[in-house]
């Protein structure tokens, strides 16, 4: 079926004009920007069979009249699905534990096509068959492309190698591997780790929360990433000072603009993502909701002058990553660290950066949450291409009302985990559909 969205505002990475976008068999097919109107007539859209064809209008859907954003779909490089985990609910709880499909449905609300899920779940990811087995229930539902890692070591525990060593091409192959927020202590064991994700040619994601100091680790690790000669990846960065060493780094070794437009990466690379919790959100925000419990995420929430040393620094961050880390109630209650963000990670950084006056245009917000991983994960190419508003690519997009204000309620969010650090807070940017692989998977 032919799908046609007109009369919105194109936005990818090196697009920002009106126009209308369609879709064929899954994939964008054709895109007319507001500079040819005059010379296409509406014919050119439809089949001839008009009711073979979806008309989405963005006229209508428009609160004000600024016309709907139409942008591709967000590109997680991180997040909890806490799927395997204790499903059951228990009735002493508010809310029962996240699950594949719930956490699948937030992401969708969120504008969400292609996710990156963690491996620290219950029992931890660290087999080809676990990470396959979760791989093939997302595929069968349908709603995002859901990509697990595989852990480092056996169970999480840091004491040998997991199945990271028997991959091969016949297998399930991740497109990132990572020990989540347990950076080997074992310098030798890391480094084989690191070894094998060379081998793999895929990125190691680090999250730097050794001993809780993130400069000295995210030092450590680009140490020894330069040893392995492979792609490390620093998870949520939130310091100035770990950002001024990824930076040093990339400008002293990296041939920085070449490696943003290739897809084949040989050698040590240094990558990096900041989250909107980071962006947006101050330690003075956890000692309001509780710095040991609902403030309480890793790494934690810093000074001003980080937050305003991230936002400097998004023209050499590779992407923008939520960390959605859902918890129960009673979980947060007793010190479980992190946040639901799904949901909310659009609205929070376009309120904060774009209509906060930062430095940084839609462009490259929708680099930042959308090509830009994807190249990373080298998902930018064929009939798997993703994140551009271009003829072939795949049409995971997401319409967003840039106009709506509403106020984050926790209750109203689809993810079970109600820990959101912006509850009561009042966001701009509410995202109104998501589509993955041209079919409606969310509507707001």
């Amino acid at each position: 079926m032919r799908v046609v969205l007109k009369n919105f505002r194109l936005v990818d990475e090196e697009t920002d004009t009106n126009g209308t976008l369609i879709i064929e068999n899954g994939h964008i097919s054709k895109v007319f920007p507001d500079t040819l109107k005059g010379t296409i007539d509406e014919s050119v859209w439809l089949p001839e069979n008009n009711s073979a064809a979806m008309i989405i209008d963005g006229k209508a859907l428009a609160t004000s009249g600024e016309l709907p954003l139409l942008m591709p779909a967000f590109v997680d490089l991180h997040a909890h699905f806490r799927d395997p985990g204790p499903h059951e609910k228990d009735a002493s709880l508010p809310f029962p534990a996240e699950v594949l499909e719930s956490a699948s449905l937030s992401a969708t609300a969120g504008g969400f096509g292609t996710v990156v899920c963690m491996a620290n779940t219950n029992p931890p990811i660290d087999t080809i068959e676990k990470a396959a087995a979760l791989k093939r229930r997302s595929d069968a539902l349908g709603l995002i492309d859901l990509y697990p890692v595989l852990s480092l070591t056996k169970n999480m525990e840091g004491k040998e190698l997991s199945e990271i060593n028997i991959i091969k091409g016949d297998s399930y192959i991740p497109l990132m591997l990572s020990e989540d927020g347990k950076d080997l202590a074992d310098d030798d064991l890391f480094l084989a780790a690191m070894e094998e994700a060379k081998r793999l040619d895929i990125p190691i994601s680090c999250h730097c929360d050794l001993g809780g100091d993130e400069n000295n680790a995210v030092r450590r690790v680009i140490d020894l990433g330069k040893k392995a000669n492979c792609h490390i990846h620093i998870a949520h960065v939130s310091t100035r000072e770990a950002l001024e060493t990824i930076y040093q780094e990339q400008k002293d070794n990296l041939p920085w603009v070449e490696y943003t437009r290739v897809a084949s990466k040989t050698g040590f690379y240094l990558t990096c993502e900041v989250t909107p919790h980071h962006l947006c959100l101050t330690e003075d925000a956890a000692k309001k909701l509780g710095e040991k419990t609902w403030g309480h995420v890793n790494p934690p929430l810093r000074s001003e002058e980080d937050r305003h040393g991230l936002i400097h620094a998004l023209n050499v961050i590779d992407a923008i990553a939520t960390d959605h880390a859902p918890h129960t109630a009673a979980g947060k209650e007793t010190g479980a660290p992190g946040f639901s963000g799904f949901e909310t990670a659009f609205a929070a950084v376009y309120t904060e950066l774009i209509r906060g006056g930062a430095d940084i245009d839609l462009k490259r917000l929708s680099s930042l949450m959308s090509a830009s991983p994807t190249r990373l994960l080298r998902l930018d190419g064929g009939s798997q291409g993703r994140s551009r508003l271009i003829q072939g690519d795949r049409a995971d997009l997401v319409i967003i009302d840039p106009t709506a204000e509403w106020t984050v309620k926790p209750a109203l969010l689809k993810t079970r985990g109600k820990n959101s650090p912006f509850k009561g807070r009042k966001l701009f940017g509410k995202v109104l559909m998501t589509l993955h692989g041209g079919r409606v998977v969310f509507s707001g």
